[in-house]
């Protein structure tokens, strides 16, 4: 089963490469602290918005040393559109300031270290290594890879940390990093979580789930409700 699992990844990773050759992070960032702060707030937000946000951001904060001072209301204020912000601005000034206690106020270059940080879980560590300093140590599972990976029936995990171990042992570890990526733009661009375009997906001849009608998520394990009473219709006066 492994074997053929593998071979299934190794297809699939060879038709992704042939569709976005291009592929690259979509969170704008000029140095890996940036990349480290774009991927925090990035959590349940789309890079689009994180990349509308970051240039007023990285403009009063470019680094971890003035990032450790800023103003929790002014950090609030310039990230609230990303959602959460209370609990992501906690994170960013809680990296930023243990950045500058115990790394010089330079990002790790380990996913043990970046594991210490504030707000940082293996995906977020997964983009910054491989993104920030080109170090393929995992690749990064976010919600478009744990849908894919899922219907590609290259895994029969949903736990992140198990579905990257599970990837990383079917790829070659110089496929990692570009591979996640490319996970994720497929994800964006043709397999989406509602309605996969699988009449124009080049992966569907070796997708099992291709062209089989899914329930939205948010409709799975809800009970349908029954139809509203109508009142008595009123009898004409004669």
């Amino acid at each position: 089963m492994t074997k053929a699992r593998a071979t299934k990844m190794i297809e699939i990773a060879d038709e992704l490469e042939r569709l976005y050759p291009d592929v690259r992070c979509e969170l704008d960032f000029a140095t890996p602290f940036q990349l480290l702060v774009a991927t925090i707030l990035s959590a349940q937000c789309t890079d689009k918005r994180v990349n509308l946000v970051t240039p007023a951001l990285f403009a009063r904060f470019p680094d971890a040393a003035r990032m450790a001072i800023a103003p929790v209301d002014e950090l609030e204020a310039l990230i609230r559109s990303t959602g959460f912000y209370h609990n992501k601005a906690k994170n960013i000034l809680g990296a930023a300031r243990t950045l500058m206690a115990r790394f010089s106020g330079q990002v790790p270059h380990t996913m043990e270290e970046l594991l210490e940080l504030p707000g940082v879980a293996r995906k977020t560590g997964n983009v910054v290594l491989g993104s920030g300093f080109e170090l393929a140590e995992g690749i990064a599972v976010d919600t478009h890879v744990i849908r894919l990976t899922g219907r590609w029936g290259v895994t029969a995990h949903e736990d992140p940390v198990k579905i990257e171990r599970d990837l990383c042992a079917l790829l070659p570890r110089d496929r990692w990093t570009r591979v996640g990526h490319q996970i994720i733009w497929h994800g964006r661009r043709v397999c989406d979580a509602r309605s996969p375009a699988c009449e124009r997906c080049t992966l569907a001849k070796l997708c099992p789930s291709a062209n089989k009608v899914e329930k939205p998520p948010s409709l799975i394990g809800r009970r349908a409700k029954p139809p509203a009473k109508q009142p008595p219709a009123k009898r004409a006066r004669r």
